[in-house]
């Protein structure tokens, strides 16, 4: 029989790891801005598409967000990783978080008119998109700066959890600020939120380059590609989230799913339901940190986000939709898992803000495609269909990426030589006299 006490060990086990917000300081920091960020984001993320929803009435309009915020997030993410690797970090996210909240500030200013316009939330969505894409490649490549190596997996399931409380309590807050107190309140709550981050930002510990690289430039971008291009590890991780997200991200469309399930009630939770499975998943992640197989996350989880949506599209019943929602998000977690932690394990330091690019654009891009191909095809074929044929193609695709680059599946942690070359530098760097 079982001792109590083997039992609450073997329960301990599973609580996340948090280790990193005890060994570094900026990560502690980086850790409660976007704790704050995120709430204040996803507030406008949710207000946003619903006024443009108001103003037109129209799913291909609410979809076409998408569309103004791809090219964006290409052009600027791909720069944004390059400036990463040439300039001081902590100044790129510093500036680029106080542009987000100027962006903020002009849809507060919108929504007070009597009659807001429509232009504007383009405008800003697509100013967002930008700010974004320069932004991420800073803060991602930052993650391999300040946690140490074996530590990456826990950092990433503690940022997961802090990304899963802002899409929970956003969404689920933005549905009945906007429902009962206006638009307004919500991006006035989202600029408070983002001044609160400036200020945390400020007190970063300086992040210059880690050699003398030169300034950023088309060249150094084609560098940064064709490394990951001629690394199948990092192709499959690409690959698979892009795939994934195109062909089964229908967050758009759920104003619509939630008018043909009859429960407008439901919208919130609608937005929120994928944050709870991630959310459950991230809480018992504790046996993550003792994984080495971190490619077969990365497939598992894909495959069931897009077995999930699939269900969801099928049900008629609004209760297993929204349990199918968070099934998916927590194969979206798993998989986010495994790819941030071959991110980091891997890819050499001087390359990782344009990597950190590159990847902006693999787990940006897919549900900005998204969002236009579920609203178009919505608008074609029906919201539910759109939705339960995305889920169906994101699992084809899965298996066909999976046996076109099957080194994915058999990465390992501990024999990978990337992941060898990288846990070397970082203990070179750590202690410089051993290197």
């Amino acid at each position: 029989m079982t001792s109590a006490p083997s039992r609450i060990a073997r329960l301990a086990a599973l609580l996340p790891d948090v280790t990193p917000l005890r060994s570094s300081a900026d990560f502690r920091l980086l850790w409660v801005q976007g704790l704050v960020t995120y709430f204040g984001s996803f507030m406008a993320l949710i207000a946003l598409p619903l006024q443009i929803k108001e103003l037109t009435g129209s799913p291909l309009a609410v979809g076409a967000m998408g569309a103004v915020e791809l090219v964006p997030l290409i052009v600027f993410g791909l720069y944004g990783g390059a400036l990463a690797d040439a300039v001081d970090r902590r100044k790129v996210i510093l500036g680029t978080e106080a542009g987000l909240g100027v962006l903020a500030l002009v849809l507060l200013v919108n929504a007070a008119l009597p009659d807001p316009l429509l232009w504007p939330l383009y405008l800003v969505a697509g100013g967002v998109s930008a700010l974004s894409g320069l932004q991420r490649p800073a803060l991602d490549s930052l993650m391999a700066r300040i946690v140490p190596h074996d530590q990456l997996t826990a950092a990433a399931a503690l940022n997961s959890l802090r990304w899963q409380f802002g899409a929970i309590t956003g969404p689920a807050v933005a549905g009945l600020v906007v429902a009962y107190a206006g638009h307004a309140t919500a991006y006035t709550v989202t600029v408070l939120t983002f001044a609160s981050s400036v200020l945390l930002c400020l007190r970063l510990s300086p992040a210059p380059p880690a050699r003398d690289n030169a300034k950023p430039s088309l060249r150094g971008i084609v560098e940064g590609a064709k490394y990951a291009w001629s690394r199948p590890v990092l192709l499959g991780t690409y690959a698979v989230d892009m795939a994934a997200m195109f062909f089964a991200f229908p967050n758009a469309i759920f104003p619509f799913l939630a008018d043909d399930l009859n429960a407008d009630w439901s919208l919130g939770l609608m937005y929120a339901a994928d944050s709870v499975g991630s959310l459950v998943l991230g809480l018992t992640s504790g046996w993550t940190s003792r994984v080495r197989r971190h490619g077969l996350f990365v497939v598992f989880g894909a495959a069931a986000w897009g077995l999930a949506i699939a269900a969801a599209g099928w049900f008629s019943n609004v209760w297993l939709v929204l349990v199918c929602l968070a099934v998916a998000g927590a194969g979206d977690m798993l998989s986010g898992l495994g790819r941030s932690t071959i991110w980091n394990q891997t890819i050499p330091e001087e390359l990782r803000g344009r990597l950190a690019g590159i990847e902006v654009l693999s787990y940006s891009t897919g549900p900005q495609l998204g969002q236009v191909r579920a609203g178009a095809m919505a608008g074609w074929t029906g919201t539910r269909s759109a939705i339960w044929s995305g889920g169906v193609a994101c699992v084809a695709s899965v298996a066909l990426l999976t046996a076109a680059l099957p080194k994915l599946l058999t990465y390992d942690s501990e024999t990978d030589e990337d992941a060898t070359r990288r846990r070397a530098q970082r203990a070179a760097e750590a202690d410089p006299a051993k290197a």
